[in-house]
């Protein structure tokens, strides 16, 4: 199946895989940094950046901000922190979304954002004009959002980390049954960063003979190494976290793709693809390649007129301009009608 995400980008097996740069909050609240890591991105050859729209309404509860729990590793032992302010200061409003999205027109890179909340999803697709939503692997069991997002008919993107099987089931017959059949998966691991040991990257091949959807790799590992194993594994898209600096302070700086990480994927998913071709087995050497690498039949030893060609006779050597092997029980038991010479190629008028 092939889904559109806009006039310029389809997403299929046939289709070069589509790069998503995840910026999230790795603006830090900075939109100077934001177009920054969206210049970075481009110069990188991601096709689309993505935020995370969220507010400090929309992504934890009172007893989260009571708790003062930090998941990121950056505040895990820093009390003095307060998640309240930095949740604050990471968001990014709608009005410098807008701004943000005007300027990836400018140069020329998709943008889009990870809605949380039905305000949020209705401003993507009302006012910001999102070709497609990214939803994030918190919202896959999240049924009636999901339903919500569906019935905007637009492409989805839906991360599949934190879920069995079947609430992934349950989570694709939602949105088939909202009428939307625009459906990207991405297989998911959500631990930060994801030890190779736990990112069963043939997870991608069991989706996609289960669901008629292309199929793509959310990466929360280090480096550019497993995002390119998961294109030879036949992922069509790539989400990955950018930054310009593993060592800035944020949420998810530490478990993100530099540029130069960022243009080694990119370069190395295009090559993958390449690579992969056809499942059909196609010689592709051209005619003069295997005159030069075949071999054909030769005399073994000089051969006399009318002789009887014995196995004895014969030998194989390049190149293949000559008869191929396979023509020798045709040829053993003939009359040869003219002498032969050692080493020289045998033709269908010698006997």
């Amino acid at each position: 199946m092939k889904i559109k995400l806009n006039d310029t980008h389809t997403v299929s097996k046939e289709d070069k895989p589509y790069i998503i740069a995840e910026l999230g909050s790795n603006h830090n609240g900075d939109m100077d940094l934001a177009r920054r890591l969206i210049d970075a991105a481009k110069k990188s050859g991601a096709d689309c950046v993505k935020f995370q729209s969220w507010s400090k309404e929309t992504i934890f509860s009172k007893k989260t901000y009571d708790e003062n729990y930090f998941l990121a590793d950056d505040y895990r032992d820093r009390t003095d922190i307060n998640l309240e302010k930095i949740v604050e200061k990471y968001s990014i409003s709608e009005s410098e979304l807008l701004e943000m999205k005007k300027y990836a027109d400018n140069i020329g890179i998709d943008c889009t954002s990870t809605p949380f909340s039905k305000s949020e999803v209705d401003f993507l697709v009302d006012k910001m004009n999102a070709q497609f939503i990214k939803v994030a692997s918190m919202d896959l069991n999240n049924y009636q959002f999901l339903d919500y997002i569906a019935r905007k008919q637009k492409p989805i993107i839906l991360s599949t980390g934190l879920s069995t099987l079947s609430e992934i089931d349950l989570a694709i017959q939602t949105i088939e049954n909202s009428g939307n059949h625009q459906i990207i998966i991405l297989h998911c691991v959500a631990i930060y960063p994801t030890k190779d040991s736990d990112v069963n990257l043939k997870n991608i091949g069991t989706l996609s003979k289960l669901y008629p959807y292309p199929v793509g790799f959310s990466d929360h590992t280090l480096g550019s190494c497993i995002p390119l194993a998961a294109i030879a594994k036949g992922a069509c898209l790539i989400e990955k976290h950018f930054t310009l600096d593993k060592d800035m302070e944020g949420w998810d700086h530490r478990v993100s793709a530099t540029p130069d990480e960022m243009k080694v994927i990119v370069d190395g998913t295009r090559r993958i693809h390449e690579a992969l071709g056809s499942e059909r087995i196609n010689r592709v050497e051209s005619q003069e390649r295997l005159d030069s690498f075949r071999r054909s039949i030769v005399a073994a030893k000089d051969i006399k007129k009318d002789e009887v060609i014995t196995k004895e006779m014969i030998d194989y050597k390049r190149p293949g301009t000559g008869l191929p092997p396979e023509a020798v029980s045709y040829i053993v038991g003939k009359k040869a009608v003219r002498n032969i010479s050692y080493d020289e190629i045998i033709n269908l008028t010698d006997f």
